[in-house]
C-alpha cells in the first residue's frame, strides 16, 4: 500500500473516534447538570434565555418572572391540572410515552399535518432545560437521550417539581409562583382547583393566551382539564 494513504486511512479511523468522544462528552455534560438538580434549583434554562433575549431585543430594561418554590408550595390541584392536560401517564412510563407518540403520529398522517404531539412532561423538561424549540431530528434525538438520562438521575417528584417551576406560562412569566401572582394575585399553594386548571390549559400556547385571555378555546380546554384532575395522581 503507498505511503501516502496512511494518512487518508488514520483520517478514517479516527474522525468518528473524535466524533464519538465528542457526542459522549456532551451527554455526559448533561448528565452532569442533571445531577446538580437533583439538589439545586435552575437560575435559569435554555428557554428562559430565549425568551428574555426576544424581550430586550424590544424592550432592553425587560425582566423575566421567575420564582423558585419547593414542591409542597405548589398548589395540588396545579400538579393534578399539569398532569391532566400534558400527561396522564406520568406516573407510568419510563419517560417517553410511546402510546401517546404512536396516537399522535396517527393524528397527524390522518390530518396531513401536525396537529398532536406526543411530548411527556419529562420531555418537555429536558427542552425547557437544555435546548432549543426548533424542530429537527438531531434536537428531537438529543431531547430523547436527555429524557432517558433524566428519569434514571431524578426521581418523579423532583422532576415535575423542576416542571412547574420552569414551565412557561406567559410572556416573560415562567414557573408556577410568578403564574400564580401574576393571574390571580395569590402563591401558587393557594391555586384552586379553577385557577389551576386555568395555567394548565395556557401551557401549549403561553404567549397566545397571555396576549388574547379567555378565547372559547382557552375557557373550553380548561373545562376538560377540570374533568379530567380527579384521574390523575401526583407524586
Amino acid at each position: 500500500m503507498p505511503a501516502r494513504s496512511w494518512p487518508l486511512r488514520r483520517l478514517l479511523i479516527w474522525v468518528p473516534v473524535a466524533l464519538l468522544a465528542a457526542l459522549l462528552a456532551v451527554q455526559l455534560w448533561f448528565a452532569a447538570w442533571l445531577t446538580w438538580y437533583r439538589t439545586h434549583y435552575p437560575l435559569e434554562t435554555a428557554f428562559m434565555s430565549r425568551e428574555l433575549a426576544r424581550l430586550q431585543a424590544d424592550n432592553p430594561a425587560a425582566r423575566l418572572h421567575y420564582t423558585w418554590v419547593d414542591y409542597d408550595r405548589i398548589s395540588i390541584h396545579l400538579k393534578r391540572a399539569a398532569l391532566a392536560a400534558e400527561d396522564s401517564r406520568f406516573m407510568e412510563h419510563g419517560g417517553i410515552d410511546w402510546d401517546g407518540v404512536r396516537h399522535a403520529l396517527e393524528r397527524n398522517r390522518a390530518a396531513g399535518d401536525t396537529v398532536a404531539g406526543g411530548s411527556t412532561i419529562s420531555q418537555q423538561l429536558a427542552r425547557n432545560l437544555f435546548l432549543s424549540p426548533r424542530r429537527s431530528w438531531p434536537r428531537k434525538a438529543q431531547e430523547v437521550a436527555i429524557t432517558l438520562m433524566q428519569e434514571q438521575i431524578l426521581d418523579k417528584r423532583r422532576i415535575l417539581e423542576l416542571y412547574l417551576n420552569v414551565a412557561e406560562f406567559g410572556e416573560g412569566i415562567f414557573g408556577a409562583e410568578a403564574a400564580a401572582q401574576h393571574f390571580f394575585g395569590k402563591p401558587a399553594a393557594a391555586l384552586t382547583p379553577i385557577e389551576a386548571a386555568d395555567l394548565a390549559a395556557r401551557l401549549p400556547r403561553p404567549r397566545y393566551y397571555h396576549r388574547h385571555g379567555h378565547t372559547d378555546w382557552l375557557l373550553q380546554y380548561r373545562q376538560i382539564i377540570l374533568a379530567r384532575m380527579d384521574q390523575v395522581t401526583p407524586p
